[in-house]
């Protein structure tokens, strides 16, 4: 290969990169495009090894979920009691008592929580501040309740204003610093309660994020995985609808999950990559308390999903789109006029690989291949080098101007000729 050649894949290469980026700015502001993305961009190839192609792991035996429905206090606080008097390891309740309501059932429901040991209380951090990277506000219950319970922050942290601006829950941040000291989320500090030694183990990857290895649902929803987590609704608890050993010394968490497991509600519900309709979703398919219960099986069981950095995602990209730019341009110079048919069907089977590659490495090893950079590029690849030796390689030399000043002379030598002739 010549000098010249190499410099043509080099430059095709940049090109390719410089489209893209163009490209970016130039869709983003877009917003009629807003329909497509919504339905599609959402939605992840590795989503389908959650749904559609895992075996169901188990029943989750460490971990039951409790229904408080629309309980008043003072029957959460019989639940609670209830629960007690089979001696839970931890309970923790993704719900908010932010203000005195009912004096006799406030301390009807502060009385349960005297007695509940390792009790903990969601809390919301909000306001965050970019330039120390820190929240500046942390909303906890009223101190009545907060004062017998750990905290820790219940709200997924993304940047939705509001849940129903909220898509897929992918990931979770495990810590975040605010200016009253750390934050853990609610399942890490529930596993610190439950295995120390696990919480340690996990927090020791010191990851700003983790991707949430999803294991399954509550037995009553729909799907494959719905037989994941033992759950008991609002009356089971009331009515002792249960055997002991399920509640003895184990993780109980306690949360809305409608009024009762009949109701379809999208209260504090989420879309999943466990979502069976992965692509265009319809219905969010997750309680809150059961994302929060697949996060602390996750940690329980130290089965983390990895993911490719940005630097190697960036090197990766770089060099399948200059393996396919070297190819096509010995295809340019070679094959010229199979240039266009050869290229779109290599394109094609190269995105196809990619795409079984990524599921594959996903299912067999839980690691996740950011390979979107480098598939974009290929799919650009054949027009972009195209347009490069057609008008950008033209544009910088004089081989090229010459051949424009011809063709322009000519053409002009035709005007004056039909000129003659019309007269």
């Amino acid at each position: 290969m010549t000098k010249k050649f190499w410099l043509d894949t080099i430059l095709g290469t940049a090109f390719v990169f410089f489209l893209m980026f163009l490209a970016m700015k130039v869709f983003d502001k877009l917003d009629v495009l807003d329909p497509i993305g919504e339905a599609i961009g959402d939605m992840e190839i590795t989503d389908m090894v959650f749904s559609r192609l895992r075996e169901h792991p188990g029943a989750e035996t460490d971990i039951v979920l409790v229904n408080i429905g629309h309980l008043n206090r003072a029957q959460i606080a019989r639940q609670i009691d209830i629960l007690n008097k089979y001696k839970p390891k931890v309970l923790a309740i993704d719900v908010f008592f932010r203000n005195e309501l009912n004096t006799k059932h406030d301390s009807l429901l502060a009385a349960s929580f005297a007695a509940t040991n390792n009790l903990i209380l969601a809390s919301k951090i909000s306001g965050y501040n970019n330039d120390n990277d820190t929240f500046e506000n942390v909303e906890t219950s009223h101190p009545i309740f907060n004062q017998y319970a750990h905290n820790a922050y219940a709200n997924f942290i993304t940047e939705a204003e509001e849940q129903e601006q909220f898509k897929t829950c992918r990931t979770f941040s495990p810590k975040e610093r605010t200016l009253y000291g750390e934050q853990h989320a609610l399942a890490v500090k529930i596993c610190q309660l439950y295995a120390p030694d696990k919480a340690a183990k996990f927090l020791k990857r010191e990851n700003n994020y983790e991707i949430i290895n999803f294991r399954g649902n509550v037995l009553y929803e729909e799907g494959d995985f719905a037989h994941m987590f033992s759950a008991l609704d609002v009356e089971d608890v009331l009515n002792e609808n249960f055997v002991p050993e399920m509640i003895e010394n184990k993780i109980i968490i306690m949360g809305y999950m409608g009024s009762n497991f009949n109701d379809k509600s999208w209260q504090d519900k989420f879309y999943t990559p466990m979502n069976m309709d992965y692509a265009g979703k319809a219905n969010p398919d997750m309680f809150g308390v059961v994302v929060h219960a697949n996060i602390v099986s996750m940690i329980l069981k130290g089965k983390f999903i990895e993911e490719m950095g940005s630097l190697t995602t960036i090197i990766a990209a770089v060099l399948l789109c200059f393996v396919n730019v070297f190819f096509f341009c010995i295809i340019y110079q070679r094959l010229p006029r199979w240039y266009d048919g050869l290229t779109k069907i290599i394109q094609v089977v190269e995105v196809i690989i990619l795409f079984g590659l990524i599921v594959a490495v996903f299912y067999l090893f839980d690691y996740k291949l950011n390979l979107t950079v480098g598939i974009i590029a290929i799919l650009l690849s054949g027009d972009s080098l195209e347009a490069y030796f057609g008008v950008i390689k033209n544009l910088f030399s004089q081989k090229g101007w010459k051949r424009l000043k011809k063709i322009h002379g000519m053409q002009e030598s035709k005007d004056d000729l039909y000129a003659e002739n019309a007269q």
